[in-house]
């Protein structure tokens, strides 16, 4: 059943970022700060001037060699699935730093499944309560339709990267 369920998911994904439609929603909050919702890329993240947070915390990040490897080395294995919120102070830190080491590990975009989700971390079509977020950000790596691991925020040690790697690594 749980394989059935992201099997649709994805297939879902896939559809809609096939569409000409943009599939995330956005509006700016009473902080005065633009919140996307809905399945998005980093290019909005990007392009946006409203996350110049983005570019700065990005070009602070040198990612270890060895992180770098351990994504390289996966990069046809899994597939990751990220949900952020660009309202959350975490998400702004670490997103554009998990952005870079994708690039730098060559790790196609195809195979990153980005969703943003609300304050109340909610996202269109209820995505982030059939995997159980709870907080942002979490990234979900999954093998062969199964999450075989995942990291939420910092993670358990506060090395966000070298626990992903880890996980990438048993792949």
């Amino acid at each position: 059943m749980n394989k059935l369920l992201l099997t649709l998911i994805i297939g879902g994904i896939c559809i809609q970022n096939t569409s000409s439609q943009t599939p995330y929603t956005s509006a700016v909050d009473g902080n005065n700060v633009t919140v996307l919702n809905g399945i998005v890329t980093k290019y909005a993240l990007e392009n946006n001037k409203a996350f110049g947070w983005y570019a700065t915390n990005q070009s602070s990040y040198k990612p270890d060699a060895s992180i770098i490897s351990a994504m390289e080395a996966a990069k046809e294995k899994v597939q990751l699935i990220v949900f952020g919120g660009t309202w959350c102070e975490d998400t702004q830190n670490i997103l554009p730093k998990f952005f870079k080491l994708q690039e730098q590990s060559g790790f196609p975009d195809n195979r990153i499944s980005f969703f943003a989700m609300d304050r109340s971390k909610k996202t269109l079509g209820n995505i982030g309560d059939a995997f159980k977020i709870t907080n942002v950000p979490t990234i979900i790596v999954m093998k062969d339709g199964k999450e075989t691991g995942r990291v939420v925020e910092y993670g358990k040690t506060g090395k966000w990267d070298a626990e992903i790697a880890d996980i990438l690594q048993k792949q």
